[in-house]
């Protein structure tokens, strides 16, 4: 391109990869997300190196890696500073930057270099406990709600619902399509369209919630997929097919319901969830289409983690598995932009921190030298990746490949293995049978955290049981 392009970026909320329709997936359909891909660039080994919001944001926002972002656990309440962020970047670059939806970022008005911010992060508990000091407290900071409260009344609450936000309840939006929360994000996103700069290229983050709990989409979405004979999840030979039973009946534990009908209804209200963020997209596009500005802009669409969704028997996320790790990433823009590549699928392995520094290539901007990732354009990437996360008793670290997968949990030094072409969806784990394998990957994780301070190696082995901490000092 001889010019600067608008750029669009679309994140959602716990989306995984599977779930596009031009994907194979059986059951969830998608097709505006179907037709970026038609004519982009489609990543089928994408991955979130830390898969709950928090340090995945980070990993978007400042291109690094987590050992150097820091954020290796889920933990509210740190400030984000950072040497760079993205949108700084594309401001100081000359962008008119602004953010639509959810950041989840501490302080919660935090802009990381946006120019301005119209916020909806969900339902947070950590602000709105009664020692939050009064700007920081959610139902006043958060834009959406400020909205919804005018509309429906100072008492209204997105709680009214009945459904907790890390739950696997699910029923319909209670209220007009309108006022949900994936329509209000689109909405004030085409205001965003309206009031632009127009002498500026712009940087546009449009940032859903959803599909992240709770299961709640509008009655039309929630229709297409009741009644349907939905896809079981699977269920490895390694899974515990017990303890979910009693944790099941838990409505915000990490386990899948006990109950199978429980679990077909929230399956089809998380796809129902997708298909809604679906359509709302395409009005993004059609917007694009009708202020002459699709040819004109590069669009990347991701999201910052995946969801278990039942399988081997885990709901939620934070997990090393496929359905947990796993997420979406789309590339699309102009014909010479994608460099002849349109309608291709990649199966280069990219992760959340290579967002930063395709879109700063895209706007002809300087890549920061702390910046970690590379651009999705570049044609070859890492070997592999180091996953991980902090998580109690199941805290663990991977090496993903394109081919296979090693893990080992930090706390009991237990260990799997598992041959990702022969067995995509992880259902036997074959730690015993790959012992060369197994033991070229535990040598390149050792390299990874041979100098990390939890202390994971000593004398070239790894050590289990060391203590754990959500953000590293760095």
């Amino acid at each position: 391109m001889t010019h600067r392009p608008n750029i669009l970026l679309i994140l959602c909320d716990e989306m995984r990869g599977d779930c596009l329709g031009i994907a194979g997936h059986p059951d969830v359909k998608t097709p505006w997300l179907d037709n970026l891909a038609a004519t982009g660039i489609r990543f089928s080994h994408a991955y979130s190196a830390t898969p709950t919001c928090i340090p995945a944001r980070a990993a978007i926002h400042t291109g690094m890696a987590q050992e150097h972002h820091g954020r290796v656990g889920y933990q509210d309440g740190v400030r984000w500073n950072y040497p760079h962020t993205m949108a700084g970047a594309l401001t100081a670059a000359g962008y008119q930057t602004e953010c639509v939806g959810k950041m989840h970022v501490h302080p919660l008005r935090n802009s990381l270099g946006y120019q301005h911010i119209t916020l909806h992060d969900g339902y947070l508990h950590y602000y709105r406990r009664p020692d939050t000091p009064a700007y920081e407290q959610q139902r006043d900071a958060d834009d959406y709600l400020h909205f919804l409260r005018k509309e429906l009344g100072t008492d209204m609450d997105i709680t009214d619902t009945g459904i907790d936000c890390n739950s696997w309840l699910t029923r319909p939006w209670p209220y007009e399509e309108r006022l949900h929360p994936t329509h209000w994000v689109t909405d004030e996103s085409l205001d965003f369209l309206r009031r632009r700069d127009r002498d500026k290229p712009f940087f546009l983050t449009v940032s859903y919630v959803r599909p992240h709990a709770p299961y709640d989409p509008p009655q039309a979405f929630w229709d297409m997929y009741q009644g349907k004979d939905l896809t079981l999840p699977p269920v490895g030979d390694w899974a515990d097919t017990v303890s979910y039973l009693t944790e099941g009946r838990v409505t915000i534990s990490s386990t899948s319901p006990a109950d199978p009908e429980l679990l077909r209804q929230a399956m089809a209200g998380y796809y129902a969830c997708i298909t809604h963020m679906d359509y709302e997209i395409g009005r993004l596009y059609m917007a694009l289409v009708e202020q002459q500005l699709l040819n004109d802009t590069v669009i990347l669409f991701a999201s910052d983690h995946g969801e278990m969704l039942g399988d081997h028997n885990f709901c939620r996320k934070s997990l090393p598995y496929e359905g947990s790790a796993r997420v979406p990433m789309i590339l699309s823009g102009p014909a010479d932009y994608l460099q002849g590549r349109a309608g291709t699928v990649s199966d280069r392995l990219v992760e959340l921190k290579d967002i930063m520094p395709t879109l700063l290539e895209a706007a002809g901007a300087p890549i920061p030298d702390t910046v970690d990732g590379t651009g999705l354009l570049h044609e070859t990437g890492p070997a592999y990746l180091h996953e991980e996360h902090v998580y109690g008793s199941l805290s663990h670290h991977a090496i993903i490949t394109a081919n296979d997968k090693y893990i080992w949990f930090s706390q009991t030094g237990r260990e799997q293995y598992f041959d990702l072409q022969k067995d995509p969806k992880e259902l036997h784990d074959a730690v015993a049978e790959a012992p060369a394998r197994v033991e070229e990957l535990r040598r390149l994780l050792i390299r990874e955290l041979k100098d990390r301070e939890e202390g994971f190696v000593q004398n070239e082995k790894l050590v289990s049981g060391r203590p754990l901490t959500s953000v590293l000092h760095v």
